[in-house]
């Protein structure tokens, strides 16, 4: 997943060059970083309806704040493979969690959107946090996404700020652990190779 501007006037010229790199299965703009309305911006969606003649996918990475924008571009691009990164970054740390799981509930509807089980561990009291911190949220987003449309990231080496790889594995391995094993395996690389083409 790489990033390029998608406001660029040339936008598909640009995408024609690198897609003669099969290396390359999407693009995500590090929105968290920008006004909250960003993704509404016009020349932004013109470049998002740049992305699908080459099948290319988009990370969403946002912060809650940004969700009801998130919201409202999706339903402009129904045909547009999308994934929120991080669980769009609930605050965990302050137990943050009711505006946000309504957020996710209401983008979990449209079909094309899948979520990335990654990033939580920075959202939490860094390196003083318990696996139960993160169930609540874990729980939200598996009744939202379902375990077909879920894909397990590591945010690595961004995650050691707050814990190791392997915390995180071993967390959400140990949250799925009552599930068919067909459905741990959709987590934890299925969904992530459907997605992405690879």
């Amino acid at each position: 997943v790489g990033w390029i501007d998608l406001r660029a006037d040339d936008v598909e010229e640009r995408l024609q060059h690198f897609s003669q790199y099969p290396q390359i299965k999407g693009y995500r703009h590090i929105v968290q970083g920008e006004a909250d309305d960003f993704l509404l911006n016009a020349d932004f969606q013109r470049g998002i309806r740049a992305l699908q003649p080459f099948n290319y996918t988009y990370d969403i990475l946002i912060y809650p704040r940004q969700l009801p924008a998130a919201i409202a571009f999706v339903e402009a691009f129904p045909d547009q493979r999308f994934v929120i990164d991080h669980c769009a970054k609930p605050v965990i740390r302050k137990k943050e969690i009711e505006d946000w799981a309504s957020y996710i509930n209401t983008i979990a509807q449209h079909p094309n959107v899948y979520c990335k089980l990654s990033g939580l561990l920075t959202e939490a009291v860094w390196k003083d946090w318990s696996a139960g911190d993160f169930y609540p949220y874990l729980d939200v987003v598996f009744d939202a996404f379902g375990t077909d449309r879920l894909m397990f990231g590591s945010d690595w080496p961004v995650i050691l700020l707050s814990g190791m790889y392997v915390q995180w594995k071993s967390l959400v391995e140990k949250y799925m652990e009552k599930l068919p094993e067909e459905a741990k395996e959709q987590v934890m690389g299925q969904n992530a190779l459907n997605f992405y083409n690879l």
